[in-house]
């Protein structure tokens, strides 16, 4: 597989581009407003403890309260079980969730929560899962520092190795290698994909270096006073490339001379033997442009996504879920209907997985797969969704295909999907994608003349409409105004107003000029 990473940077955003055998699978955005905050350690102070849920919350200086489950706190014992290999994650935000901090902490027994904290208690906390919607940051007490080749945990007390390792031999080795050189009692540390070259030297060095950061965070706190920040996680750019960036990876394209420095600099003191595989790109065309991406970026946004032979997915985002509706289209096939599917499916399953990475997609998601009469042929997209589910950074759980054509599955969500970071609820459909019709609307300007008259009310009103809805009632109903005044017993003057949203309306009493709108247009 071909892999190369583009990075097109300004002063004010930061775009890397993940491109695998030419096609963009993944797409990471910074920019100063909305930092990413994962692996950032903050000094806190507990607001509250709720043993009902078995968490505290606490206050980080953030505009909701760090939510920090009872599990996620460090206790004496806190450690990773001999026989356990850990998950780690390849960018340096989802270390640090999926070691020892938000991740899986090994077998032991989680205490009360009321037994280890208490409001008011000060905590030293490392954010696993930004604010996501009406939702605060998740945080854990059991930080985890990334590096290039390990993840150090000060809480834990055994050797992990990456599961994207697949010789068992390997992993043994890089066990044993990191197991001689760790000391005891100095916390825990979980071994990465990148390290399968990775001699004793280079670990020696970097658990030195982690060390010492943990070292610094520690001494820093002394002097800070809660809640404040005490470390920040490395940009995203500088993250990705100590992450991702290896003999594996053909090149990284950067258009910023800045940006570029800084990689270059930052490659010799890490993997000096890569740095001549970064080019500086000068042309005047922009970058992705060039790529011919910045189509597909603008399509991340669409409900509807083609695949090569007709068929089309929809793409649903919700509050609870993600729905995942996949269609035949124009797709017929020629004689056998059942291969017709399976070919449909086989391509829903592929670009399934590369959705779900390039619009960064997270939590639960249901796929509607076209009904397959054969399990064999429902084992086959299955198998090949997990197959490119495999190349997935962040953790996925693919379920079997149910009796209903769905497969349920989840995945890794530390911070919102740019679906949600860059857009906004619209203000006419309030996040519903929907308006009411003219019929619908001109019903309820009835309905709410109706209650006027009830209350004996004899003052002429205006009504204000939208100018579809007023076109509405010219063409279609044009004795609504007559109609409507013969049967309330006072004079309507109808008006259009173009500041008003489509579904909206207004009821405005003509002598005191007085909006009474919320009063009667109940519903």
């Amino acid at each position: 597989m071909k892999r190369e990473i583009l990075v097109n940077a300004t002063p004010r955003e930061t775009r890397v581009a993940i491109i695998e055998d030419g096609q963009l699978v993944e797409l990471l955005v910074d920019r100063p407003d909305a930092r990413r905050m994962v692996g950032d350690v903050y000094l806190g102070k507990v607001e509250a403890v709720l043993p009902g849920i078995q968490a505290a919350f606490v206050n980080i200086g953030t505009e909701k309260s760090a939510f920090l489950h009872a599990a996620d706190v460090v206790v004496d014992d806190a450690s990773v079980s001999d026989d356990e290999d850990e998950d780690e994650e390849e960018s340096s935000e989802e270390a640090a969730s999926g070691g020892a901090g938000g991740g899986r902490r090994g077998r032991r027994e989680v205490r009360p929560i009321q037994d280890l904290l208490k409001r008011g208690d000060d905590i030293l906390v490392q954010i696993s899962k930004e604010p996501i919607s009406t939702k605060g940051p998740r945080v854990t007490a059991q930080v985890s520092l990334a590096g290039r080749f390990i993840v150090y945990m000060p809480f834990a007390s055994k050797v992990g190795v990456s599961r994207k390792i697949d010789e068992r031999s390997e992993r043994q080795r890089l066990r044993q290698m990191m197991q001689g050189i760790l000391p005891d009692d100095v916390g825990g540390v979980i071994v990465r994909t990148v390290s399968e070259d990775a001699t004793t030297e280079t670990f020696e060095r970097e658990l030195q270096s982690l060390m010492g950061n943990w070292k610094r965070i520690k001494r820093k706190t002394q002097f800070l006073r809660a809640p404040a920040l005490v470390h920040r996680e490395t940009n995203v750019t500088r993250g990705l490339i100590r992450d991702l960036f290896s003999a594996k990876v053909e090149g990284v394209t950067v258009d910023s001379k800045q940006v570029f420095n800084e990689i270059t600099e930052y490659l010799q003191s890490i993997a000096p033997e890569l740095v001549e595989r970064v080019k500086l790109y000068e042309d005047t065309v922009s970058l992705f442009d060039k790529a011919g991406i910045e189509t597909e970026i603008r399509d991340l946004f669409k409900r509807r996504c083609d695949l090569p032979s007709g068929g089309y997915l929809i793409i649903e985002p919700t509050e609870a879920l993600v729905s995942i509706d996949v269609n035949s289209g124009r797709y017929t096939g020629k004689r056998d209907p059942e291969k017709t599917i399976l070919k449909t499916n086989t391509e829903a399953a592929r670009e399934i997985a590369r959705q779900l990475r390039l619009r960064d997609v997270g939590g639960i998601i249901v796929c509607d797969f076209i009904d397959m009469e054969t399990q064999s042929n429902r084992d086959r997209v299955l198998n090949e969704l997990r197959g490119h589910l495999s190349r997935d950074r962040a953790r996925t759980k693919a379920f079997a295909v149910s009796d209903l054509g769905l497969i349920e599955m989840t995945r890794q969500r530390v911070r919102q999907s740019h679906w949600q970071s860059m857009t906004e609820t619209c203000p006419t459909c309030n996040g519903t994608g929907r308006v009411f019709t003219p019929e619908t609307i001109v019903r309820r300007v009835e309905r709410a003349v109706r209650r006027m008259a009830a209350e004996g009310r004899k003052e002429p009103v205006t009504l204000r409409l939208h100018p579809e809805v007023a076109l509405h009632v010219l063409e279609q109903e044009h004795d609504f105004v007559k109609r409507l005044e013969k049967l309330a017993g006072f004079a309507l003057d109808l008006r259009d107003d173009p500041l008003l949203k489509p579904d909206e309306m207004k009821l405005v009493m003509k002598g005191a000029q007085r909006d009474v709108t919320q009063q009667y247009a109940l519903a």
